[in-house]
């Protein structure tokens, strides 16, 4: 079993697979912003404790005081640790002065004075400024690494690195692990990625995770992923009642317990009527259900409740959770995650996701944001909770541009709502696709009443 180092932060070590592997090297590599100092930095911290020091050596990035100043505004600092826990060390003149060959000096006194269990240097990749040739660094490298080979420490290079030095670079074929960190910039917002490039002798998990910079460090949002589907899977045989006043009789005698309905329709058809009977229903039968809502804020939700005779405090002390993120602010990995992790810790049984046309149209990656609806619709599947998903459209058909085809294959039940207006607005209900069910084929006339949609 492989020894390992905790980063400080439980969805990295996910990512890791329970962190690096203990007396490695590896590379924590990104554009200058992109939080791999914060990263390493919370990792130190955590492992701070009274038995071998952590020595973090500062090259030619910034100034060391300035560092120091900065990252004491997180809450993973322990001040009192620094000084015994956490070394710090400026070793920047040592290297303009005596060349990168200093750096050996630095690192064989430490190892003897104070046998430090982590070494970070930030930034190695600096010492390319010194060095007078790619020869010169690649024979220091070579005596760097089999010192610290030869000595029970793990190390953290540091550096401003691109994919192209990743390519190139000797300090990459040595490495036992590589982390990067990316940052897309947006109009409104940043969007901010790590990846697990390399993990010698360990499993880890590929692809973008999205992580954000607070107050705690960085809070990470591993990739959702699909759940392998067991060999001796059995079929949940159960109905689930929607609420809602004529439906389940189209649709069968109700919902599949674990099945997803996508409710499409423009604005005023009654999506969010439904959605909310939906889930008045579950709290009635004592279920616990989760309502994420990226259309009203949490006033306006309120007052549709209490339109339907209920109180959201009520609901609350019920099993009723509610997770609310403006539109503005959407990103698919930070909605996902936490939406997921809610339904594993509180048993949840009903889901409604109004609207998904919002996650749509924020996703920068139309490809990531089918793979995260398919992977949690799974999810949903095996672990029974029925879903209802809303989808704004103009006439009561998704818009193919926004890419509902695949949306429409991932769901089990499809109901397109609609509105016609001539004298006065009527409104009409089409269940086109219902999986596993012998459904209503025609089209019903729908009210919309004081509790709420009823199917005419």
């Amino acid at each position: 079993m492989i020894n390992r180092v905790s980063t400080g932060n439980p969805q990295a070590d996910e990512i890791l697979c329970g962190g690096f592997p203990s007396n490695s090297i590896n590379i924590i590599m990104g554009e200058p912003g992109t939080g791999k100092s914060i990263f390493a930095q919370q990792l130190v911290f955590k492992n701070a404790g009274d038995d071998r020091p952590i020595l973090y050596l500062t090259t030619l990035s910034e100034p060391l005081a300035k560092m120091v100043a900065y990252v004491q505004r997180f809450a993973f600092v322990d001040e009192t640790k620094m000084g015994t826990s956490v070394v710090y060390e400026d070793i920047g003149a040592q290297l303009v002065e005596a060349g990168i060959r200093a750096i050996l000096n630095c690192v064989q006194e430490a190892i003897q004075a104070s046998a430090p269990k982590i070494i970070v240097i930030d930034s190695f990749k600096a010492l390319h400024d010194l060095s007078p040739s790619t020869t010169e660094l690649r024979h220091v490298l070579y005596e760097l690494t089999g010192m610290l080979t030869a000595y029970q420490t793990t190390v953290f290079l540091v550096g401003e690195y691109t994919d192209e030095d990743a390519r190139c670079l000797p300090e990459f074929a040595v490495a036992d692990g590589i982390l990067q960190f990316m940052r897309n910039p947006l109009s409104t917002r940043d969007e901010r990625f790590v990846r697990v490039l390399k993990l010698r002798g360990s499993a880890y998990l590929e692809g973008l995770h999205a992580f954000r910079i607070g107050a705690e460090g960085l809070e990470i949002f591993p990739r959702l992923v699909s759940f392998s589907i067991p060999e001796n899977y059995t079929i949940l045989e159960e109905r689930t009642p929607s609420g809602i006043d004529g439906l389940d009789a189209m649709m069968g005698g109700g919902l599949w317990r674990g099945s997803t309905t996508l409710l499409a329709g423009p604005a005023g058809a009654g999506k969010t009527t439904m959605s909310l009977q939906f889930i008045l229903e579950g709290v009635r039968r004592g279920e616990p259900c989760l309502y994420a809502n990226f259309q009203e804020n949490p006033m306006q939700l309120a007052r549709c409740l209490r339109s339907l005779g209920a109180d959201v405090e009520d609901l609350r002390r019920r099993g009723l959770h509610l997770l609310y993120t403006s539109p503005v602010e959407l990103q698919v990995d930070r909605i996902m995650v936490p939406l997921f992790q809610n339904i594993q810790q509180t048993g949840i049984r009903r889901v409604v996701i109004d609207a998904v046309g919002d996650l749509v149209s924020s996703a920068t990656d139309a490809r990531r944001l089918h793979d995260y609806l398919y992977a949690l619709v799974q999810h949903f599947t095996i672990q029974g909770v029925t879903s209802f998903m809303t989808l704004g459209t103009a006439d009561g058909a998704p818009d193919s541009s926004l890419g509902s085809e695949q949306l429409a294959s991932i769901c089990d039940n499809i109901i397109f709502l609609a509105t016609h207006v001539k004298e006065q607005t009527r409104r009409s209900l089409l269940v086109v696709k219902s999986r596993g069910s012998r459904h209503d084929l025609a089209t019903h006339e729908v009210e919309i009443a004081e509790k709420g949609v009823r199917v005419l």
